[in-house]
């Protein structure tokens, strides 16, 4: 894995301040453009991005700001609800997890009604969170604390379930609203069913610690996450261990994500460096990834809705990696 094979990124879009999540909304916005929204200390930008390769009348990617939001902290993780359309009356609704351990619920019409719904009862840091994708009537998240909690839109919590080590990653199954994915740091990966709250199903990394976990939602038989160095992936209808396994990361990896445009893509991050991070695009064909690329302190890693691009945050700007396959 020579540096010189690294591309440079094919789009990018300046930003105010330095970028700590990311993530494109994986819901249609009822437009031709995606939603995206980007954060870090105290501010959540939303904004529509339209790329070249959707409208032969745009250059490169057209980024248009539709608000920023204060956020009384940094923000940590961030998800999109489904609720969020930009077509009728305009509906921005997202959740925001920062380092006080609560979580934030904001909806606005873009115009004069502007709500935040402060949600309590994580004792530790939240690591990740996710929107129940069908309606977005609920939300899930896995914490520190060694629990994985469900929240009502009212910020009831109707579910606690209680892991063994750190929660990482939490993934909802994109037409089944009862099934869960969640993956701890100590290497196991467990699907529950929410009406009986138990485990129906898990998964074995045989190595710790697990750093993030993704569900192919486009083929729900494969799951993929990085731990150490590695990336793993599997058939979930064949082995509670992975069926493949490849190093990606000297300095150990950071997140894993599913291209939502194809079943055999996905991108791993390395952990931030002191100077850059490495963003790898895998194809499940090809033994070596099919495209590297670097951004200097980069953080989250979001795939686009319909195309094979990816979209990594960075100081003052967001970098944009487009996968020719």
């Amino acid at each position: 894995m020579q540096e010189d094979s690294s591309r440079s990124p094919s789009y990018t879009v300046a930003c105010e301040d330095y970028v700590h999540v990311v993530e494109f909304s994986p819901f249609s916005s009822g437009t031709p453009a995606s939603l995206l929204a980007y954060g870090g200390n105290q501010y959540v930008v939303v904004g529509t991005c339209l790329f070249q390769e959707e409208d032969m009348e745009v250059e490169g990617v057209e980024f248009n700001v539709l608000r920023a939001f204060h956020h009384e902290l940094r923000v940590d993780a961030l998800a999109w609800s489904p609720e969020s359309r930009l077509d009728r009356i305009p509906t921005i609704r997202f959740c925001t997890a920062a380092a006080d351990r609560k979580l934030r619920l904001l909806t606005s019409d873009l115009q004069d009604r502007h709500e935040v719904k402060v949600m309590e009862g994580h004792s530790s840091y939240i690591n990740h969170l996710v929107f129940e994708p069908t309606e977005g009537k609920q939300i899930a998240s896995v914490s520190d604390d060694h629990t994985c909690r469900v929240w009502d839109l009212d910020g009831n919590e109707s579910t606690t379930l209680r892991l063994r080590s750190p929660g990482i990653s939490v993934c909802w199954h994109p037409e089944e609203a009862f099934k869960l994915m969640v993956a701890e740091k100590k290497g196991t990966i467990r699907f529950y069913d929410l009406v009986t709250q138990q485990a129906i199903l898990s998964l074995d990394c045989g190595q710790s610690p697990l750093m993030s976990a993704d569900w192919c939602l486009t083929n729900t038989i494969k799951v993929g996450a990085v731990a150490g160095n590695d990336w793993l992936i599997w058939d979930i209808t064949r082995s509670s261990y992975p069926q493949e396994k490849r190093p990606a990361h000297i300095d150990k990896a950071r997140l894993f994500k599913w291209s939502r445009a194809n079943e055999n893509l996905f991108a791993t991050t390395g952990c931030p460096g002191k100077i850059c991070s490495q963003l790898l695009i895998h194809h499940l064909g090809h033994p070596q990834p099919v495209m590297i690329g670097s951004t200097a302190v980069g953080s989250g890693l979001s795939w686009h809705r319909t195309l094979p691009l990816c979209v990594i945050g960075g100081d003052r700007k967001l970098c944009f990696w487009m996968t020719e396959m």
